[in-house]
């Protein structure tokens, strides 16, 4: 977890902002003031690391005494005041999982799998607790998981290097008309691929932007309704996956395939992305 003179003549002093001269005196001064803010910035950063390596350990230490659930509350505290990590989030899937959470398990994985996308052991995990899941839940298909492979500003940085690759050919094929065949070849080559990229940002972006509900509840019904009263339609457990389709209120629509639709409460799930 992780921050860039010309001399006119020996008689020239520092202006201030005014254009009158400085006392020489205040010169060192002001060198001295600044010299002090630097040091006091970099021990409050040094002391501000040691701080959350301290915490790290401390958590850590929980998790390996067996208090999965202290540990799981010491790693969330981190991620609340020091920022998001994918190992933080890793831990405390671990440390959900072992404490009986599945449904809270699965969406930390998820967060440390938007993070570090190519983690074999955040991708294993969070397949492992997947397939605990029991009951209706809605897997992502082989082309989401190959988007998956990719954050979604890796897309966006391979489509715009793609796309100013094509524009620089294009350029070169007006400015020297008559290229061998095989730039022409590259220009099509690289137009070609700028474009299916920007359609895999486009649907990266739709899929990083899609809702999920997390069932956290150990059981629940998906009601036909948004009223405690409505019947129920089917049953959900901890560590189902459904896509948000409506909100009313404290109740979301959600959905686990086109046949599978109905709502439930808000407090039963977590929803993913985090607003």
């Amino acid at each position: 977890m992780n921050s860039r003179s010309r001399v006119e003549s020996r008689e020239s002093r520092a202006k201030s902002a005014h254009g009158k001269f400085l006392p020489s005196t205040l010169v060192p001064r002001l060198s001295t003031l600044l010299l002090a803010g630097l040091i006091a910035c970099a021990c409050f950063t040094r002391a501000a690391a040691a701080g959350i390596s301290s915490g790290f350990d401390a958590a850590n230490k929980l998790y390996e005494q067996g208090k999965f659930t202290e540990a799981a509350a010491a790693y969330e505290s981190l991620l609340q005041s020091n920022g998001i990590s994918a190992t933080l989030y890793f831990n405390l899937g671990n440390a959900f999982f072992k404490s009986g959470r599945l449904g809270r398990a699965i969406a930390a994985y998820r967060q440390a799998e938007q993070l570090a996308p190519r983690d074999p052991d955040v991708r294993a995990n969070l397949q492992f607790a997947r397939n605990q899941a029991t009951g209706p839940t809605l897997l992502p298909n082989r082309w989401q998981r190959w988007l998956g492979r990719l954050t979604l500003n890796e897309w966006t940085v391979l489509a715009a290097a793609a796309l100013w690759l094509w524009l620089g050919l294009l350029a070169v094929l007006q400015w020297r008309p008559g290229p061998k065949p095989n730039l022409r070849g590259f220009t099509f080559a690289a137009g070609s691929a700028a474009v299916l990229l920007c359609v895999c940002v486009a649907f990266g972006y739709i899929r990083h932007s899609a809702r999920t509900a997390i069932v956290v509840a150990h059981e629940t019904e998906v009601r036909n309704g948004p009223l405690d009263e409505s019947p129920g339609a089917f049953t959900v457990h901890d560590g189902a996956e459904l896509t948000v389709l409506d909100r009313k209120g404290e109740w979301l629509e959600v959905g686990a395939g086109p046949r599978r639709i109905g709502w439930l409460r808000r407090d039963e799930v977590l929803v993913l992305p985090q607003a």
